[in-house]
């Protein structure tokens, strides 16, 4: 692979040296002296592509290495210089599409620390980073993917696949048994997206959009029916988290608790995949109107983009990703009992905070920014949909996971995390039912994340 990249790289610069020769050799000028070239001269029968701008050089190195949609040599009828062109194309294409992608220096670093078991604080630090990147990647071939297939099974998949990396990280720990790291993680994932990601949203877009053309003081607004509906599936996730805890504590110490939880855990899991079925089917299909933007369906139109690689090329990069995040979840997961062991972090913190901003760092971005541009609808479906997809979905799919594979994963979680949860959505529930948002409102959602994560970390 490696090797055909630079077989690429080489015939593109061989092409345009002997393109500066030539004209040498026919002009008797330098390239620089002669005058506006010819078609004739600027095609060229090897690559299918023009050299931008007159044939100049910096513009071709340019579109090269730096153009986010193409790249030369992609439409040559030569197979062996359109081939290589359009794995780099693919390649760059995937590296250019988030700043956060910068941090990829850490993967292999990361994957080499594990391997050769160096210090497991700095493999959960490296791989922990790593991750990052990762999950953007994977966020940017599923968008790819899904715009391809349509407004209703774009959907779909986006919804399906929004928080892969955070299944990808608890299936692992699940396989090695961390119980405890998958549900703080779970709920981690669900109280980011709820209090920190959406107070983020309101606290910035509120500040940014405080006031109207006139001076006065305004508020955000979006969609009542995506608040609504929101809150009344929060509110079920809740339940299904309160429940198990409340039976697991009036039921005898002579019965057998564990087997019960179980029991009522499973069948619980059944229930809320079908409910988030339910859901997909009327938010996506049948009451689809109901969560469009208040000004109106084309709302954000201008955001929208062809997509840039082709569903093949998008499958790749989504299959390869998965695959180095499944290793760097390895490794990370393996390396948490040796870092809860040295006192620096206990397990319940990790993976209710910090597991939680791995997968979620590119998506908490994206909120933010189209909270600041007064597209809050966008901000709430990133939001809150990630809550949803993460208590009606992931959760319930790695408890019949464990029982599939012999783990007992259940939806009894402590009791301090039980309260947590069931607050923050009652603080949220109260704070978006109204469908406006302010950046007093953000504060508060921070402040409670505050709250308990400093809980969460005390208690350790």
């Amino acid at each position: 692979m490696g090797k055909g990249l630079i077989n690429y790289l080489s015939s593109l610069t061989v092409h345009v040296q002997t393109r500066q020769i030539l004209r040498r050799v026919t002009t008797g000028k330098a390239p620089h002296e002669t005058g506006s070239p010819s078609m004739d001269d600027e095609e060229s029968p090897l690559l299918g592509h023009r050299i931008a701008n007159g044939g100049s050089e910096a513009n071709f190195w340019k579109h090269l290495l730096l153009d986010r949609t193409s790249s030369p040599g992609t439409k040559s009828p030569n197979a062996l210089v359109r081939l290589p062109a359009h794995f780099f194309n693919v390649f760059k294409i995937t590296l250019l599409s988030s700043w956060i992608n910068v941090l990829l220096v850490f993967v292999p670093f990361g994957l080499i620390a594990g391997t050769y078991e160096w210090n497991p604080t700095l493999v959960f630090t490296l791989n922990f980073f790593a991750i990052i990147p990762l999950a953007a990647i994977l966020s940017f071939a599923t968008e790819e993917i899904a715009a391809r297939l349509g407004e209703t099974l774009g959907g779909l998949v986006n919804a399906t696949l929004g928080n892969a990396v955070e299944l990808i990280v608890s299936i692992v720990a699940l396989r090695a048994n961390q119980v405890e790291i998958v549900q703080a993680s779970m709920l981690g994932s669900i109280l980011s997206n709820l209090l920190l990601v959406l107070g983020m949203c309101f606290f910035l877009g509120g500040l940014t959009n405080m006031r109207d053309a006139d001076g006065n003081a305004i508020e955000q607004s979006f969609s009542a029916g995506t608040a609504q509906t929101t809150c009344s599936l929060m509110t079920l996730a809740s339940a299904t988290m309160i429940l198990p805890a409340a039976l697991y504590g009036v039921l005898d110490s002579g019965s057998d608790k564990e087997e019960v939880a179980l029991l009522l855990s499973r069948c619980s899991s059944v229930v809320l995949l079908f409910l988030y079925v339910m859901y997909l089917i009327f938010s996506l299909r049948s009451h689809k109107r109901l969560f469009e933007s208040e000004a109106g369906p084309n709302a954000g139109e201008e955001e929208e983009h062809d997509p840039l690689l082709g569903p093949w090329s998008a499958g790749i990069v989504l299959l390869l990703t998965t695959l180095v995040i499944s290793f760097c979840a390895d490794h990370m997961v393996n390396s948490i009992d040796a870092v809860a062991e040295s006192g620096a972090l206990n397990k319940t913190f990790i993976g209710l905070i910090l597991i939680p901003i791995v997968g979620n760092a590119a998506e908490h971005v994206t909120a933010c920014v189209v909270a600041v541009k007064n597209k809050m609808d966008l901000a709430m479906g990133v939001a809150i949909g990630s809550s949803i997809q993460i208590s009606l979905l992931v959760t319930p799919s790695l408890v019949l996971l464990g029982w599939a594979i012999g783990v007992p994963m259940t939806l009894r979680f402590e009791t301090f995390q039980t309260v947590a949860f069931a607050v923050s959505v009652l603080v949220v529930t109260y704070t978006v039912q109204d469908g406006k948002s302010n950046y007093l409102e953000g504060a508060m959602l921070l402040g409670l994340y505050m709250i308990i994560a400093l809980a969460f970390w005390a208690s350790g």
